[in-house]
């Protein structure tokens, strides 16, 4: 449940920081003070969002390719923050696996717009972990 809480509050993070509301180290103070999370969690949150943050033009590079006649000012906010969030994930933590990656993306979009959105992000991500795993076994 800890993990589950650790991409909650970096996806939050996320967000906040897309919408120019909080800077990401403010942000992050404040939503692990908040949850209480600490320790190997806090750390997990932290790698998550500063990670994101840090590949931001790539990640955005990458999915520019499957978002087709759909840029990313026309996406809301949460499922940018939710991109974005599991696209680092997929391309930057080998050690979680592809299926967790894009699970874990598709909850965070049903609780904070819909499972229409989820179904939308889903197709995305698919593709994108699909592409991405092709590049593998082509390396």
């Amino acid at each position: 449940m800890s993990r589950r809480l650790a991409r909650e509050l970096a996806f939050k993070a996320l967000f906040q920081e897309d919408l120019g509301k909080n800077g990401l180290e403010p942000a992050l103070t404040e939503l692990l003070t908040e949850s209480g999370l600490s320790g190997d969690h806090a750390f997990f949150t932290r790698q998550l969002a500063e990670g994101a943050l840090l590949h931001l033009e790539e990640i955005d590079n990458q999915l520019a390719k499957y978002l087709v006649n759909w840029g990313f000012g026309r996406l809301a906010a949460v499922d940018r923050s939710v991109l974005r969030l599991a696209t680092y994930v997929l391309l930057y933590c080998a050690d979680i696996p592809t299926a967790v990656s894009i699970n874990e993306a598709l909850e965070l979009s049903k609780l904070f717009n819909s499972d229409e959105s989820a179904k939308f992000l889903n197709g995305v991500l698919d593709k994108l972990a699909r592409d991405q795993e092709g590049g593998k076994e082509e390396s």
